[in-house]
């Protein structure tokens, strides 16, 4: 399997030196030839079978889905609309936009929103202020898979599948992108970063990265990283274009806003064909502490503040559910809201 991916870097003023190249232009170009031939069918089918059927369209409604700070929570509809309800109360009123995203996330009065045209047969990931108007569009390649935005509305990351549609098989591939919006500072795949991995320089063909998370600071981020059948939870640095590698069995961190713990999915017992188990890693201790949800959960999990995880659970029609459960391993899951995912708590 191939999980090579093309150099994509866009920096509007001097960047420091890049990573060493891991493998030839030739390998590279070949790899971004197949995969767009593959994927030009693939982006468009998805987007055609998420807007198709299962659950019909919300009509808009006229309050505004605005994400200027209060206690609220963005989600998805199971087709796509951008929602917003009272995080007090999410069975109340449920305000709907037109915009649409596969994948949305906010903070701070920016939002992420990667989306699959299947009209145009493009993906975007679009960059949208605190009234969901487009500031940027980023083009980006493959399957909308994950999206984050760091606390202060500054970083923004996005994983796309380029390669197989399940994190549960060996036979799949991802590129994931940062965007720093202050900067303009693009990076479009993760793969041109240096890597430390148990304290060491490592190189090969088949590191992958999935699942960002930033920290407060703005240049520190946790992913998952893949190598020689390994999961890996990386920290990286952004200005030094560099990840190391922390503990292995870790995938699509999601950092508490305290910044002290990650929720994470773990394989049930080492084996992701198994599915994953929603787990929380306390960063100063390294134990981790898995959760009341003992159903697998195949999500980058949301904090709706320090103590309470969201996810989200797919039935077989492709319709969502919004859950939420303690993180520290107690009570049992609760359900959040029907049909709707991609949750993201505003302040």
């Amino acid at each position: 399997m191939n999980r090579q991916s093309t150099i994509d870097t866009e920096t509007p003023q001097p960047s420091p030196p890049p990573a060493p190249r891991r493998f030839g232009p030739a390998a590279r170009l070949a790899t971004t030839v197949a995969a767009a031939l593959a994927l030009a069918g693939v982006a468009v089918g998805y987007a055609q079978l998420r807007s198709s059927a299962k659950a019909p369209e919300a009509p808009a409604t006229s309050e505004a889905v605005s994400l200027a700070p209060g206690p609220r929570l963005l989600t998805l509809t199971s087709t796509g609309q951008v929602t917003m309800v009272d995080r007090n109360d999410p069975g109340g009123t449920r305000a709907v936009s037109k915009t649409k995203c596969d994948r949305v996330y906010a903070a701070a009065g920016t939002a992420a929103c990667l989306f699959a045209d299947g009209v145009l047969g493009k993906v975007t990931m679009r960059i949208l202020d605190a009234d969901l108007k487009e500031r940027k569009a980023i083009p980006v390649s493959g399957v909308p898979n994950r999206v984050r935005v760091s606390a202060s509305g500054r970083m923004v990351s996005w994983t796309a599948f380029v390669g197989g549609d399940s994190y549960a098989t060996l036979n799949f591939a991802t590129r994931t992108g940062i965007y720093d919006s202050r900067t303009g500072t693009l990076f479009k795949t993760l793969e041109t970063f240096s890597v430390i991995k148990d304290g060491k320089p490592y190189q090969s063909l088949d590191v992958n990265y999935w699942g960002v998370t930033f920290t407060d600071d703005d240049n520190t981020f946790y992913a998952t990283m893949y190598t020689k059948g390994h999961r890996y939870l990386v920290q990286g640095d952004f200005a030094a274009r560099s990840v190391r590698t922390l503990r292995d069995r870790v995938e699509c961190p999601s950092l508490s806003p305290d910044g002290t713990r990650i929720a994470f999915k773990a394989p049930i017992d080492g084996d992701s064909t198994r599915g994953w188990r929603l787990s929380v890693l306390d960063l100063a201790t390294d134990r981790v502490t898995r959760t009341a949800e003992t159903r697998s959960v195949d999500d980058q999990a949301a904090w709706l503040d320090d103590s309470t995880l969201s996810y989200v659970q797919q039935h077989d029609d492709g319709t969502k559910d919004l859950w939420s459960v303690a993180a520290d391993g107690s009570g049992k899951p609760r359900l959040l809201l029907r049909n709707a995912h991609s949750p993201a708590a505003l302040g």
